[in-house]
């Protein structure tokens, strides 16, 4: 290979990197404005109102349950404890 073809394939190599970075630039430039204005922030829920925790006194149930979650219901809260 002569020092002319090594000049023109290091051109071209040099082009098609030069384009592709570009393309690449473009690409990316045009999905990010795309992805940032496409999608609309939602509209937060009402909050649903809760129904009112009631213990379960059955003599069974509360062999079978802990100490914390006793005083949870007896404080009429709605137990997180197993």
């Amino acid at each position: 290979m002569n020092r002319l073809q090594r000049t023109l394939v290091g051109a071209a190599v040099a082009g098609s990197m030069l384009t592709g970075g570009v393309a690449g630039a473009v690409i990316y430039a045009m999905t990010t404005i795309t992805a940032s204005a496409a999608s609309p922030s939602p509209t937060p829920a009402a909050p649903k109102a809760s129904a009112p925790f009631v213990s379960n006194e059955d003599p069974a149930h509360e062999a079978t349950e802990s100490a914390a979650r006793e005083a949870q219901e007896n404080a009429g809260q709605r137990p997180t404890v197993p």
